[in-house]
């Protein structure tokens, strides 16, 4: 009797061994699987290329990482609508876990493209509710959530007053084909404005226009402001070499476009923008649900300075902004 007793307690713990086992595989399976993310950048310039690094860590802080869980397939449509339709409804096709869209362009084309089904996370869209990509920041409702990639403006006008305190008018460039830039550069002007800034708006259609537009913008005003504007952004050193002739400081949004010619800015790190976005994009893909999922920003900024730039202008950058920039921002020379 005791040697049956014997058996049946080994067979039971055998039985609860083999048990274990397969739920331990089973949950191994699980944690092991690998997600497809299909990543949909509109050009190529810093700021996004930086952003696009950001979505990358963020995924890896959140437990998805490449060569281990997740496959990450980059497109790039080179500003061309037709890319981005084509490579949009790739991605769907394929049936890509989750896309994620860099700049507005490209994150509309994926919103239209998923028709409400695949997640579509934003990275760094300035004004998403605006341009319809989703109902509202606090409830984007379907399938579409992300980061808000809005500028401190109020700090950028002061970076400007401070640079020029007597500027007699405000030179602002954009793109109206950019939702983010038209909205950027119009609060912007609206800003100043208000606080008695006389400004002037200038359009760009394609690269081509910017040097046209900065003579003559250069010549009619003693200041530049480049708002975040993807055209803008991609014509930094076009936009700059330009104002250099004339002596006029350009000061933009970006601090990678400070580091392409801008004398200086308090700006949000597009890298965390990117990180942030990265960070829900796995949240999503381990089960949140973007309906409900509020658009998150990066508010905090720091300064950043180019001090071969101010040399260049023969311009004594502030006392304040300069150290605060060497304590917590990041200085270009």
């Amino acid at each position: 009797m005791k040697k049956m007793y014997a058996v049946i307690a080994a067979l039971i713990v055998i039985i609860a061994g083999a048990f274990v086992f397969g739920q331990n595989k089973h949950t191994s399976t699980a944690k092991t699987k690998t997600v497809t993310v299909g990543i949909l950048q509109t050009m190529k310039h810093p700021a996004l290329d930086q952003i696009n690094k950001g979505v990358i860590k963020g995924l890896a802080e959140g437990g998805y990482k490449v060569g281990k869980n997740l496959k990450i397939k980059q497109q790039n449509a080179e500003a061309d609508q037709s890319n981005l339709k084509s490579m949009s409804e790739k991605f769907i096709s394929d049936g890509d876990d989750l896309t994620v869209g860099i700049a507005t362009p490209a994150a509309m084309s994926l919103a239209s493209a998923a028709n409400g089904k695949t997640p579509v996370i934003l990275a760094g869209i300035t004004d998403p509710a605006g341009s319809g990509i989703i109902k509202s920041e606090k409830k984007p409702g379907a399938n579409i959530t992300g980061t808000s990639g809005e500028a401190p403006l109020p700090m950028d006008l002061k970076v400007v007053k401070a640079i020029k305190p007597n500027a007699k008018q405000i030179g602002i460039i954009y793109s109206p084909s950019d939702h983010g830039g038209t909205y950027n550069a119009k609060k912007f002007a609206k800003l100043a404005e208000a606080d008695g800034q006389k400004v002037k708006l200038y359009t760009i259609s394609n690269t081509n226009d910017v040097e046209q537009v900065a003579q003559q913008m250069v010549s009619e005003c003693d200041v530049v402001y480049a708002p975040q504007d993807n055209l803008v952004a991609s014509s930094m050193k076009t936009l700059v070499g330009v104002a250099n002739g004339a002596k006029v400081p350009v000061i933009p949004a970006a601090d990678t476009m400070v580091k392409d010619g801008g004398i200086a800015a308090y700006a949000i790190s597009q890298f965390e923008l990117g990180r942030v976005a990265g960070k829900m994009a796995a949240n999503v893909l381990k089960g949140k649900k973007t309906a409900n999922y509020a658009v998150q920003h990066v508010t905090h900024g720091v300064y950043v300075i180019n001090t071969t730039e101010a040399k260049k202008l023969g311009i004594t950058l502030p006392a304040k902004i300069v150290k605060a920039a060497k304590t917590s921002g990041e200085v270009f020379k």
